[in-house]
C-alpha cells in the first residue's frame, strides 16, 4: 500500500497512540492532536521523521484549520481522518445542566463534522480517503448518567452512514467503530472491585487493550478494506453483541 497521511485526533494517549504507532509501522505519515498531554517522547523520537504532533481543539473551527494547515504544509493533503478525540462529563440527567450536554456534543458529534468538513474536499479531489469514527457501545446500550454521551456516540453512527453514501463513488469510505471498555489512563483510577464487575459482564471476561482496537483501525485505513463502508463495527469481547 502507498503511504498516506493520516489525521488522528486525541492521539496522545490510549487508543489514539496505538493508532498512531500502527499506522506509522504501516509506513503512514502521521499527525496527531493533543489539547495539554503530548506522546511519549520514545515514540516521537523514533518516528520523527514520519510524526508530528499539533494542537487543536476539535469544537473549534479555526483551531481545526489551523492543525491541518500545519499538516498540510509538512505532509500534503490528509487522506486517512481518524476521529478519535472525545470527553465525558457524566451525571444523571435530572442533573445534568445544558451546558454540560452541549460541552458533549460539541466535542465528540459537531467536531466530527467539523473535522470532516474540512478534509472531505481534498479527499475528493484526490478520488481516495479513509474517514473512521471512534463511537463506543454505550451508543447502542445507553448507561446511567451518560445520556450526552450516549447521544453523541449514537450520533457518529447515523452521521457516518450518511457521509459513506454521499462520497463513495469517489473511493472514500467512512467508518464507524465501537469500542467497549479498554484499559486506558481513564480506567486507572477505578477499584479493583468495578474492575471485576466490569470484567464480568464480558463474556471475553477481559477489557480491551488499545491494540485491539488500532488494528482495525489500520485495516479499515488500507486497500484491503476498500470495499467495506457504513460499517459499524463494536470491539467489545461480545458485550453488545453487534447492537
Amino acid at each position: 500500500m502507498a503511504s498516506r497521511v493520516a489525521f488522528i485526533t486525541g492521539g496522545s494517549t490510549g487508543i489514539g497512540q496505538a493508532c498512531a504507532v500502527d499506522l506509522l509501522e504501516a509506513g503512514h505519515k502521521v499527525a496527531i492532536t493533543y489539547r495539554s498531554r503530548r506522546l511519549d517522547p520514545a515514540i516521537s523520537q523514533k518516528w520523527r521523521d514520519q510524526l508530528i504532533e499539533v494542537a487543536c481543539d476539535v469544537a473549534d473551527t479555526e483551531s481545526i484549520d489551523g492543525a491541518i494547515k500545519v499538516v498540510e504544509e509538512k505532509f500534503g493533503p490528509v487522506e486517512i481522518l481518524i476521529v478519535n478525540a472525545g470527553m465525558t462529563a457524566d451525571t444523571l440527567l435530572l442533573r445534568m445542566d445544558e451546558s454540560q450536554f452541549d460541552k458533549v456534543i460539541d466535542t465528540n458529534l459537531k467536531g466530527a463534522f467539523l473535522l470532516t468538513k474540512r478534509v472531505l474536499p481534498q479527499m475528493v479531489r484526490g478520488r481516495w480517503g479513509r474517514i473512521i469514527y471512534m463511537s463506543s457501545v454505550i451508543a447502542g446500550m445507553g448507561a446511567p448518567g451518560q445520556a450526552n454521551y450516549a447521544a453523541s456516540k449514537a450520533g457518529l453512527i447515523g452521521f457516518a452512514r450518511s457521509v459513506a453514501r454521499e462520497v463513495a463513488t469517489r473511493n472514500i469510505t467512512a467508518n464507524v467503530i465501537a469500542p467497549g471498555a479498554v484499559v486506558t489512563a481513564m480506567t486507572e483510577g477505578l477499584t479493583e472491585k468495578r474492575m471485576e464487575e466490569m470484567e464480568g459482564a464480558i463474556p471475553m471476561r477481559r477489557m480491551a487493550q488499545p491494540s485491539d482496537i488500532s488494528g482495525i483501525v489500520e485495516f479499515l485505513s488500507s486497500d484491503r478494506a476498500n470495499y467495506i463502508t457504513g460499517t459499524l463495527i463494536p470491539v467489545d469481547g461480545g458485550l453488545s453483541m453487534g447492537f
